[in-house]
């Protein structure tokens, strides 16, 4: 090859422009070693510059009123498992190394203290999840550290572990587990008490609605709601009915579930209790929803009486009984599945037109001196009182606020969706309020990026404190039309996790400065940690999300 040639030219500055971004990262990645890579930020901190090493026999101690808990037993066995992964009889290095050190153990951790206050194990909307974590050498006669979360709540010891799970890292030099920067005093809690995500299905909007659009097995819900607690998420809003698919086994109306895609894509009723157990195991709540009266078509396979005719198949017929008796079946059943105590109603994309082209439902109408309007404002506050009557909080898409507010039950829960500026209209009302913006919390929306995510405000608008307390949080929302178990994790993660240190973290904290230096790395660093505990975290920078990589490179600055 000639050396007038321009390959071997190109080659070469390919090959320096190489190393020179490697250097480039290396250092950089050097530089924010002065953040703190917990995600979500812990709400007070203080840390130092000793190394500790963890035993991989690492053992537990649970005291107080909660000191039996089978939920932070089985919470600390699964970290445990995952703080020790990579873990292998080669730590015994550092055994040996430690015992020269004079450390009796040969590890400076060796035990994990969990004080647990409550012996109280109801998860509800508002439970207290506050931690305090400590973690440092012991400065006693004992010349053994010593690792200690103490909860008011098995809910709050949860979310402590969370956080020592991430403060211990895998040394491939020493092929041991270390906590960096220690002694680590923590004080955490939650900002909000609502931090959801929602799985489901779509029409030409977007929410976690997989479910009835593309059915998901059992096992890849748990594989999102794991996912979800190393967020710190803590409600799964389970879309699990819509208009092309009503996959739920419903024992008082056994037909209905002829509206699944096929006779394999279905959740019997274990299946969903299942999940609701599999959930609470990890603090997460869960909250379904029957969307009424529009997105329904699918209940009529079963009970074509619940349609207005063959050509008007949603919304519901609103003028049989029948209806109404179908609604209260499902909720009664529902309700021995779902302690939580909101229950989603739907009530969006409602399009009326075909009532009153159908003879019967248009006679009803003129008997009850209705419009189509008032008909459906009608049909959505029949439905809360039946929510109401079985103890549930009723939820409701915003078109039922900003359709008939001052007819909406007081209770009632406004999810907003369509845009901003709904949330300080409807606490100004003294309604309480779950913020969603579509623009920039709707995941299947591919093409938001992760800091139009981070930064969106669930509080925007609202200055009055009183008003302030009733946004209870916010949601992200995963629709699943253009998603189904190949995809979901690509879509929900990493983006899903920008909104749950908005909705975890103090305000002031992560509100100030320049994100991308102060919140990218660490940002990038939780996807590498998500990745690392196998779920499929798609890289933060691609314009489109649930992309892979456009070339080589670090996980930690794709």
């Amino acid at each position: 090859m000639s050396l007038n040639s321009s390959k071997p030219i190109t080659i070469f500055f390919t090959a320096i422009l190489a190393l020179f971004f490697t250097l480039a990262v290396s250092f950089s990645v050097d530089l924010n070693q002065s953040l703190t890579y917990l995600w979500p930020l812990p709400s007070q901190f203080t840390s130092g510059n000793d190394t500790l090493s963890v035993d991989p026999d690492l053992s537990l101690s649970l005291s107080g009123n909660g000191g039996r808990s089978r939920i932070v037993k089985e919470a600390f066995d699964r970290y445990k498992a995952i703080i020790f992964k990579q873990s292998s009889s080669r730590a015994a290095y550092v055994y040996i190394k430690n015992v020269f050190r004079g450390l009796r153990s040969g590890y400076d951790i060796t035990k994990l203290s969990i004080i647990v206050n409550s012996d109280n194990e109801e998860l509800q909307l508002g439970v207290d999840e506050s931690y305090s974590l400590f973690v440092a050498k012991n400065n006693g006669q004992s010349i053994i550290g010593e690792a200690t979360i103490e909860a008011n709540t098995v809910f709050g010891a949860l979310r402590g572990l969370e956080t020592f799970s991430q403060l211990c890292s895998f040394d491939f030099e020493t092929k041991s587990v270390q906590v960096y920067k220690a002694p680590w005093y923590i004080q955490d809690e939650p900002r909000f008490a609502f931090r959801g995500l929602m799985l489901g299905e779509l029409n030409f909007s977007v929410a976690i609605e997989y479910t009835s659009r593309h059915y998901l097995p059992v096992d890849v819900i748990k594989e999102i709601i794991e996912s979800m607690s190393y967020a710190k998420l803590n409600v799964f809003h389970w879309h699990i009915l819509d208009e092309q698919s009503f996959p739920l086994e419903v024992p008082s109306y056994p037909k209905l579930w002829q509206g699944a895609y096929t006779k394999w894509e279905r959740y019997t009723v274990d299946d969903a209790s299942e999940i609701v157990s599999f959930a609470k195991m990890r603090g997460i709540n869960v909250m379904a929803e029957v969307d009424v009266p529009g997105h329904a078509e699918s209940w009529g396979a079963g009970y074509p009486d619940l349609w207005p005719s063959p050509t008007c198949k949603e919304p519901l017929d609103v003028a049989k009984n029948f209806t109404f008796e179908v609604i209260s079946g499902i909720l009664a059943d529902m309700r021995k599945i779902f302690p939580f105590e909101l229950f989603h109603l739907g009530g969006d994309e409602v399009n009326t037109d075909c009532w009153n082209s159908t003879p019967h439902v248009k006679q009803w109408l003129q008997d009850h001196n209705m419009t189509t309007k008032e008909a459906y404002q009608y049909f959505v506050l029949k439905a809360q009182e039946i929510a109401i009557s079985k103890n549930w909080t009723p939820v409701n898409w915003e078109e039922t606020f900003n359709t008939f507010a001052t007819k909406l039950n007081p209770q009632t829960v406004v999810h907003n969706w369509l845009g901003p500026g709904v949330c300080p209209k409807a606490v100004a009302k003294g309604f309480k309020c779950i913020y969603s913006n579509q623009g920039v919390w709707y995941l299947d929306h591919l093409d938001v990026p992760w800091n139009n995510t981070y930064t969106a405000e669930p509080l925007e608008g609202i200055d009055e404190a009183s008003q302030q307390e009733l946004v209870i949080g916010g949601e992200v929302c995963m629709w699943g039309e253009t998603a189904d178990a190949s995809n979901v994790q690509q879509t929900i993660w990493p983006r899903a996790a920008a909104a749950a240190e908005r909705l975890w973290s103090r305000r002031e904290a992560i509100s100030t400065g320049n994100i991308t230096l102060t919140a990218l790395p660490r940002f990038h660093y939780f996807r590498c940690l998500l990745n690392r505990r196998g779920v499929q975290a798609a890289p933060v920078d691609n314009f489109y999300a649930r992309q892979p990589p456009t070339g080589a490179g670090s996980c930690y600055v794709q």
